[in-house]
């Protein structure tokens, strides 16, 4: 494995802002999905329960997915391209669904 790793205090700053923004995502998809499971469970609208899962999938799951598939293996960038990708398409068909599918 000849991974190069990048030390916080080697880190460019296009770098560093690169994670940041990554985290603010998340953090921002997380809080909007616990209002939208807030709604589901106070209003029973299974259609809130959709959006959470899909705003978790397109904005969490897909930085959560590099990090685990990047320290349990070597894979190629264009791996976890996909598997990023995936997640976001998934979060965006329950986002669909939420809106159209489910009444």
């Amino acid at each position: 494995m000849s991974r190069n790793v990048v030390r916080v205090d080697e880190a460019t700053m296009f770098e560093l802002l690169t994670v940041a923004s990554l985290l603010l995502v998340a953090l921002f998809g997380t809080l909007i999905a616990y209002q939208a499971y807030r709604g589901y469970r106070r209003n029973d609208a299974r259609s809130m329960l959709y959006l959470a899962l899909g705003l978790l999938l397109l904005t969490v799951s897909p930085f959560l997915l590099n990090i685990a598939v990047t320290t349990l293996v070597d894979p190629e960038r264009v791996v976890i391209a996909l598997l990023e990708n995936v997640s976001r398409l998934f979060g965006l068909v329950a986002i669909t669904y939420s809106l159209y599918g489910h009444h």
